[in-house]
């Protein structure tokens, strides 16, 4: 009778117990889910636990609390990271490790006679994504001129294309450079001639005009 008793005890806690799949990333937190309304039913106890919540508490048993307070913490990296007055319990692991992957057990503790909530969760680990960096290749031609050839995204910071871009600005810099310079010395040119063979013109053109006008005279 007794084993009877807990055969329907144990279908009863399997099926009052919900099954969530949560896919984490290797090296980074992962956050297991697990929440009640403390509007209804205040402040509870909880705890979690490795494996499938069981007919009591929590098996292998690594965060409890009771009354919003922790009294059991198995590892730093198991926090409770949501706002645990109103009713986030959620597990937050810190820097997700292989040997973390398998099934966790929520367990809330609501008055009365298999009230309590349970929420089994499969945490599944996985390659973290490679960032990649999109980088430009840059070339320059003999004329100073900017190509682009090619777009491509490295794993690891390639500082080329930023040494060839400071070196296309500074032949840039040289080329603008070299035309001021040289229309500096134009401007210079032309006004040493207008100061040297102008004057001389207009002299000259004034003494004909002044023997123009003597022998007019005369």
């Amino acid at each position: 009778m007794r084993g009877l008793c807990y055969f329907f005890l144990s279908i009863l806690t399997q099926v009052s117990a919900s099954t969530l799949k949560v896919i984490g990333f290797f090296g980074h937190n992962v956050t297991l889910p697990c929440s009640y309304d403390t509007q209804t039913h205040g402040v509870l106890g909880f705890c979690w636990g490795q494996g499938m919540v069981p007919m009591s508490k929590c098996s292998n048993t690594i965060l409890s609390s009771g009354d919003g307070v922790v009294v059991f913490r198995g590892s730093p990296r198991y926090q409770l990271l949501g706002r645990v007055a109103d009713g986030d319990v959620s597990l937050t692991i810190l820097d997700a490790q292989w040997s973390d992957a398998g099934v966790y057990g929520c367990r809330i503790e609501i008055p009365g006679w298999l009230n309590d909530k349970k929420i089994n969760t499969e945490l599944v680990l996985e390659e973290a994504p490679v960032e990649q960096l999109v980088t430009q290749d840059w070339t320059l031609t003999t004329d100073g001129r900017q190509d682009t050839l090619t777009t491509s995204t490295p794993n690891n910071v390639d500082t080329s294309a930023e040494e060839k871009f400071k070196a296309f600005l500074q032949v840039e810099n040289i080329s603008r450079a070299a035309v001021i310079f040289f229309l500096g010395v134009i401007i210079i040119l032309v006004f040493v001639y207008r100061r040297r063979f102008l004057p001389k013109t207009t002299l000259q053109h004034l003494n004909a005009s002044t023997a123009e006008n003597i022998y007019e005279v005369l």
